[in-house]
């Protein structure tokens, strides 16, 4: 009786799933070759061709379907035998994330760090970005998980909230609006600075940009200076502490500028195999940004609690 190694299995699987063999490589931590070759390894043991070698793309012959469908009930079986032995047990899987920079550098370390000490075999990738790059990258399977903020209420994210966006501004920072209003943000394609600008057009007011910066570090000190002002969501600026030069606070409550809309932060996963360490994954991330809710909360030198946001969950 010839037995079929499981890692061929899965790595099939993931190729079919992530509809290609480079986006499979990258899931699975190894190169495009050794998916190649394990693929045809596969198809000797079983005598039979899989992909329909006619057909573009990834397309899977009459065999390979029924392949594919076994696989699946196979490897399923295989992680639950695992699992008998506890989270520590589980194969060693790439996690590749997609996130802000300045959260990448302060939550988002924190909670990897500590998953990790619960499923060794865990490895990750992180990238820094935007909303709208990064979900088109876990939509084609290049990101297995995004945590991001977004102008609309999310439709597809397995977790999301609303947060409260706020002017702030330097001490002693004075707007006269009749005239343009000095803007700092990200960059020209930003949603903070998305933001602004809509409210400011809703309000009839013109605006300039004066400058862009790729921290927060780098905004919160062009705000406290004084040479603008920024749209910010309120969390950020007690996540991360963020005060004038003279110890008070950026905020800008009462400002004779126009309301902002709120934004939605939002964690996403992709579709495909692999999905309950992502789930569990974005679940203790979930927990960490709200340790008001339900879960294990971080330690109280590790989080600021959310002072505005609400935490809402939905299903994938």
């Amino acid at each position: 009786m010839i037995n079929i190694p499981t890692d061929l299995l899965r790595t099939l699987v993931a190729v079919v799933d992530l509809r290609s063999f480079t986006k499979a490589a990258a899931s699975l931590g190894i190169t495009q070759p050794a998916v190649s070759a394990q693929i045809k390894r596969l198809q000797f043991l079983l005598g039979k061709e899989i992909f329909d070698r006619s057909a573009q793309g990834i397309s899977l012959t009459q065999q390979g379907e029924m392949t594919v469908s076994y696989a699946r009930r196979l490897l399923s079986i295989n992680d639950q035998i695992m699992e008998i032995g506890g989270p520590g047990r589980m194969a060693e899987q790439l996690i590749r994330i997609g996130a802000p920079g300045d959260f990448v550098a302060t939550i988002l370390s924190r909670t990897l760090a500590r998953f990790r000490t619960q499923w060794p075999g865990a490895r990750f990738q992180v990238r820094m970005g935007s909303y709208d790059p990064l979900i088109r990258e876990l939509r084609q399977g290049d990101i297995d998980l995004v945590v991001s903020l977004s102008a609309t209420r999310p439709v597809d994210a397995r977790h999301y909230w609303e947060e409260d966006v706020v002017w702030v501004r330097g001490e002693g920072t004075e707007i006269d609006t009749s005239r343009p209003i000095p803007l700092v943000s990200y960059g020209e394609k930003s949603l903070n600075r998305q933001l602004a600008v809509n409210a400011l057009k809703g309000a009839g007011l013109e605006w300039e940009d004066v400058f862009y910066g790729p921290s927060l570090l780098s905004l919160s000190g062009a705000v406290a200076s004084g040479i603008g002002v920024m749209a910010l969501a309120r969390r950020r600026i007690d996540q991360f502490g963020l005060l004038g030069w003279n110890g008070n606070s950026l905020v800008w409550d009462n400002t004779p500028l126009p309301q902002l809309d709120n934004v939605f932060g939002g964690i996403y996963i992709r579709e495909g195999s692999g999905r309950e360490v992502l789930e569990q994954l974005a679940d203790r991330i979930c927990q960490a940004l709200h340790p008001n809710g339900d879960g294990e909360q971080l330690e109280a030198e590790d989080f600021v609690p959310l002072i505005t946001a609400r935490a809402n969950t939905s299903a994938a």
